[in-house]
């Protein structure tokens, strides 16, 4: 009995300490804040940059996740993968709270809402759902918007990677997912600073051409134009205006530069001002080929820019690259009339091109860039450091100017023999360092007080085709730069350039969230399929043989110990 008491006791006493203990755990707790990261790949770790911009939050951000309903298990990863980020945003900062809707979960709201949401530009794809061998269609918004005070902004979850498997774009796009939440809250709780001006006077694109850009960008960026005619009479006025400027963009330019317009961007650069040069080397468009014959002449597109993009380490040349990785074109084949028929064919003056240097920030993780007749860069002996970012196949070659281009040429049939020089041109590239002036040394088009001769550390990206900016046309109105409307294809051309800006002119670091790697343990159905018994075995039988196990030895033990 005297023992009895003494256990009752001691088990009371245990009580109390654990009791007390728990109490002390939570309230330490409630102070200390610590989140543990077990995954290999440190998944769940929040960059330093994106804890920078998620501290600056301070008033209440709503982000509204419409990846709920029913769907496959690709999305249901990606549904896990976006709620686990964004309870770390939301444990990280409080202000931070989300939620996941069915957009069109009530069956009479259905059209109504989808309507809405295709206004706002968040375009649903139709996906198959199997459910006992029996299969439906279901529409799934991979969106999600973000809502800061009065701002807004729309966050894309799943990337459009053309040709990619569902798991491949549901891999790219959880790789993707802090870049494009930090990127879109970074940009409704932060006030615009850089700014960005847009060249004009050479025969650039026209606005209207590079809408869907300009649109995108000016809720991070201030934009302006700044055209390069007002040289001629106030050079270094113009001069003091673009200096104001962080960037300037030269989108296409079809007119020759004289040595004053020369002088001006030659000296914002040695200023420490960034370029993103979109310059054409030939004549070529897509536009001339559309005629009785099919054909047109294409020549050089001299732009008084040579000596400029010598001094500076590169050389766009004055010739066409032929590539056996195009892109398609849609062109009408059989009789005229109600005979003919739309037919796609594989247009290789049109190459469609992969990251060369997957590491790289810019195109890390990005999808194909569809190019139009572009020319290759060469790369000269400097100090300067450069980074190949697009570069044609190893099955693409070069083809001089003067030349006549057809559409023939997708009738032709080509082998491995007719790419002797194993193709890799580059068409993109990234050049950081101090530049020597085009002027260094020489008798100055316009005299200028404070000319320098050598840059501060600077940066910029030359781009061997203007059109990769070019958003299309519909019916007058611009669509989205990177949408194909005759094939219906999304190609990588905006996240590319808008990676690309954002590189340049990048100040806390939000384009480096994009060299995280993430992998996922995706399940490979075709080893399922072909081990299906053993995987049944291993997931379902084995378990219960375990159990079984377990449970007999624990009653087994049980008994020999109180039956003594």
């Amino acid at each position: 009995m005297v023992m009895m008491k003494e256990v009752q006791k001691n088990s009371l006493k245990k009580l109390g300490f654990l009791a007390i203990g728990l109490f002390l755990l939570n309230f330490a707790s409630y102070y200390i804040y610590k989140r543990f990261d077990v995954t290999q790949d440190k998944r769940y770790t929040l960059s330093e940059t994106t804890k920078k911009i998620i501290d600056g939050v301070d008033s209440p951000l709503i982000i509204d996740v419409f990846l709920e309903g029913n769907f496959p298990a690709d999305f249901k990863k990606l549904q896990t993968e976006t709620r686990q980020l964004l309870e770390e945003f939301s444990a990280y900062n409080s202000n931070i709270t989300f939620q996941f809707v069915n957009p069109i979960e009530k069956e009479e709201e259905r059209v109504e809402v989808m309507k809405k949401f295709f206004e706002k530009g968040l375009t649903p794809i139709n996906v198959t759902v199997e459910d006992k061998g029996k299969q439906t269609q279901e529409v799934v918004f991979p969106w999600a918007l973000a809502n800061y005070g009065d701002k807004g902004a729309k966050v894309q979850l799943l990337k459009n990677l053309m040709g990619a498997s569902t798991e491949k774009k549901v891999e790219s796009s959880v790789q993707h997912l802090e870049y494009a939440f930090a990127e879109a809250i970074n940009k409704i709780s932060k006030e615009k600073q850089r700014k960005i001006a847009v060249i004009k006077g050479n025969g650039e694109l026209d606005d209207i051409y590079i809408a869907d850009f300009l649109k995108t960008i000016r809720d991070n960026y201030y934009i302006g134009p700044i055209t390069l005619d007002s040289v001629a009479s106030q050079p270094e006025a113009t001069l003091k205006a673009l200096n104001v400027y962080d960037l300037a963009i030269i989108a296409k330019p079809r007119e020759k530069f004289t040595e004053p317009e020369k002088q001006v961007l030659d000296q914002f650069i040695m200023k420490g001002g960034k370029t993103l040069w979109l310059v054409d080397g030939t004549t070529a468009e897509m536009d001339q080929l559309y005629n009785e014959t099919g054909t047109t002449l294409v020549g050089n597109n001299d732009l008084n820019l040579t000596d400029m993009f010598f001094k500076y380490g590169f050389r766009i040349n004055p010739q066409m690259i032929k590539d056996e990785y195009g892109t398609p074109i849609k062109l009408a084949s059989g009789n005229e009339g109600s005979e003919s028929q739309m037919e796609t064919y594989n247009w290789k003056m049109a190459p469609f091109i992969y990251p060369a240097s997957k590491q790289h920030p810019i195109v890390k993780n990005t999808d194909g860039v569809k190019f139009d007749f572009c020319s290759p860069i060469e790369l000269l002996k400097s100090d300067v450091k450069k980074t190949i970012l697009l570069e044609s196949s190893p099955y693409s070659k070069v083809i001089g100017t003067p030349n006549t281009v057809s559409l023939e040429m997708i009738g032709e049939e080509t082998s491995q023999k007719d790419y002797p020089g194993g193709g890799l041109i580059p068409v993109a590239v990234l050049l950081e360092g101090s530049f020597t002036s085009m002027y260094n040394n020489r008798v100055l088009p316009f005299k200028e007080d404070k000319f320098l001769n050598k840059s501060v550390p600077t940066k910029m990206i030359v781009i061997s085709d203007g059109d990769i900016i070019k958003n299309q046309l519909d019916k007058g109105t611009p669509i989205e730069l990177g949408y194909d409307k005759y094939t219906g294809q999304y190609f990588g051309n905006k996240e590319f350039i808008l990676n690309s800006v954002n590189y340049l002119l990048d100040d806390n670091g939000l384009i480096n969230i994009r060299s995280k790697d993430v992998s996922l343990p995706l399940l490979d159905k075709q080893s399922v399929h072909d081990n299906y018994s053993q995987t049944q075995m291993l997931t379902v039988a084995l378990p219960i043989v375990l159990l079984g196990i377990f449970g007999f030895l624990f009653t087994y033990l049980r008994k020999k110990k109180y039956n003594r």
